[in-house]
Formats: C-alpha cells, structure tokens, sequence
C-alpha cells in the first residue's frame, strides 16, 4: 500500500514479496484457509452455539450457568480472533462470497462488519499508532495511547482504571459506537461512507438479530435480570479478550508512534508500530487467530492466519537483512505486563514519558 504518508516502496518491501511469495510457491499451498482452517471454523461456531444453547435451555444453577456465560464470551471472542477476523481481510478465501460470508459473522455477534471495515482495514491499518489517524488507539479523553494525544492530569491513573473501560467495550459497541457512527458519518474525527443498499440490511438485520438471540429469545425462558447479568458476564469476557490481544500488540513498550508525512516506507512503519507476542505457544496462535504474529499480519494481511508461523522466520530474516528492527515479546504475560507499563508511562506529564515517537 502506498499513500501520501509514505514514501514509495523500496528494497525492503520487495525482498519481503519475494521471501513469502517463495515460500508459497515452494509449498505449493495456497495464501487463503487450509482444511484445517476450515474444521476450525466448525469447531469454534459449534462452540458458540451449544454454548449459547447451554446458557438459555440447559443451565439450572448459578455454577452451569456461569461456565456456559463464560465459554459462549470465549467462543465469540474466538469467533471475532479468527473467522470474521481472516474473513474481514479477505484471507479466507479467493471466493469473495466465502469471505463476505465469514465477516457477516461479526454483524451475528453484534457488531457491523461494514463498519468494522471502515474503522479496522482502512483507518487502522493504512496508519497503525498515528494518532488522529488510527481510531483503534483514539479512547480519548478517558485515556492516552499516544504521545501526541493531549495529556490529562487523571491519566496518571489510567493504569488502574484502564481496564474497567476494556471490560465495557462490547456493550459501547452494541449500544453506541455503531447506530452513533451511522448516524453520525464520523468514525473517531474522520468521515465514511454510511451504509447503503446491502451493507444496510446487513447492518440492521445484524443488530435485530444479536437482540433477538442475547436477550429476546432467553427472556422467555429467564427473569429479566438473569438475562441481563448473563449478558453482562458475556461481554466482559469478549470485551478484555478482544481489547487486550489487540492493545498488546501495539500500545506496548517497544511500538512506535510515527508522526510526519511522506517519511518512511509503508511497510517499515507497520513494522515499527506492530510487535509479535507468544510466537513458541501454540496454543494461543490457535485461539487468537495468529494475532500474536501481528508483526506478519500487518505486512501480509490477506494471508490466512494459519500461514503466520511459517512465513514468521523469513520475515524476521528480511528485517534482519535491511536493519530494521524485528520485535517479539516471549508470552502473553509478558505482553500484558509491558502494556500495563505503557499506560503508565503515558499516564505521566509529557515532560516525563519516553515512548518513542518518530518523525
């Protein structure tokens, strides 16, 4: 990708082509989902809805009902980290049906792909830790992601009360964000096409039918409040699953903050702003859909994440080559941490805080 911002691709961006299109070719395996892409995608939608179904039909006391809550959070979560995740960037398949089909299940879990296209694909990949840019790091005023954000004096507290606001984002994305950014036009302080025709139906055919399943249909079977606390424990599980994967790979320390125009090379700044994390733990590469690998997913995110182990190594191996920088972090808890850190250090006045930002 090249806009305005950056400088026309180099050396860098083709040696990275030619080592993944090598080993693609070398394999003679295809970019998009494997077989066992596809058995996961049964397996994880089979999950939500026996879980769903648990929940609603089969749980009679507080402890069921608390283990289904929280498995149908996990499910969905891995719904959103692998299938609407590969489908949204059209990694699935080389048929645009399949993939449009595999992002239509983010509108099942509440939320619009339309949308999600607009403020993920476009606005945060095109221009990843940019602030005013990236709508992924804009929680302003309640929280500073970036050192050209406007410092508040409650940030200092924003390592402590940071994840409380993570814990509410699916219900700001049920209830708000979406109908507000429809309305509205504006994702964050940039414009977007609102949805027409289709992308219309799907939108409000998607919200009516998450309500219809998360509250309508167990409210039939449930008093009202067990309907909404189960909803609640739901959502906060999605919410921290999602918002810690994502801000663990970019709101760490370590990950730029590139301010300027025209002064780099596309592909050096998702590798400056993006680090992997777990990349030896095969169990989280499963369940996050390759997200801890979102150094590979920046650069190549049309390739299914099933490819990101693979092709890891050689990426590593070009930024080695052309000196640029190849970060990785050895655990998820080593991730969180380092994020925990980061809110902290950006809580701090302006004068005090040293994550990088380059011009």
């Amino acid at each position: 990708m090249t806009t305005s911002r950056y400088l026309p691709h180099g050396a860098f961006f083709r040696d990275l082509n030619e080592a993944v299109d090598g080993y693609f070719e070398s394999t003679k395996t295809s970019r998009q989902a494997t077989p066992g892409m596809w058995l996961k995608t049964i397996f994880i939608l089979t999950w939500f809805v026996s879980s769903w179904a648990v929940l609603v039909f089969a749980a009679t006391t507080w402890w069921q009902a608390l283990a289904a809550a929280l498995s149908l959070g996990f499910a969905m979560a891995g719904i959103g980290f692998n299938i609407q995740h590969d489908g949204g960037h059209r990694a699935t398949s080389d048929t645009q049906g399949w993939n449009r089909a595999m992002a239509l299940t983010l509108d099942v879990l509440g939320g619009s792909s339309y949308i999600w296209h607009w403020k993920h694909n476009v606005q945060h990949h095109t221009t990843p830790n940019v602030a005013g840019h990236d709508s992924d790091i804009d929680i302003e005023p309640f929280v500073r992601l970036a050192p050209e954000q406007q410092w508040r004096p409650a940030h200092r507290y924003q390592h402590l009360y940071t994840w409380f606001l993570y814990a509410l984002l699916a219900v700001k994305w049920h209830f708000l964000d979406d109908i507000k950014d429809v309305i509205t036009g504006h994702i964050g302080t940039r414009s977007f096409p609102r949805p027409k025709g289709f992308d219309m139906v799907a939108f409000v055919g998607g919200k009516t039918f998450f309500f219809t399943w998360a509250f309508v249909i167990p409210s039939f079977f449930h008093p009202w409040w067990q309907v909404l606390l189960g909803y609640f424990i739901v959502s906060v599980v999605v919410s921290l699953s999602l918002a810690l994967t994502f801000q663990s790979a970019h709101c760490v320390i370590g990950a730029a903050f590139p301010s300027g125009e025209g002064q780099r090379e596309w592909a050096r700044h998702q590798v400056m702003t993006s680090i992997d994390f777990a990349p030896r733990h095969p169990f989280w590469t499963w369940y996050l859909g390759g997200l801890n690998y979102q150094l590979e997913h920046h650069l190549f995110p049309r390739i299914c994440h099933v490819h990101y182990p693979a092709i890891a190594p050689l990426v590593r191996a070009v930024c080695e080559k052309h000196g640029v920088e190849y970060q990785v972090m050895p655990s998820v808890g080593f991730a969180l941490a380092s994020h925990a850190r980061f809110l902290a250090q950006m809580g701090r006045a302006p004068d005090a805080a040293t994550v990088p930002v380059v011009a």
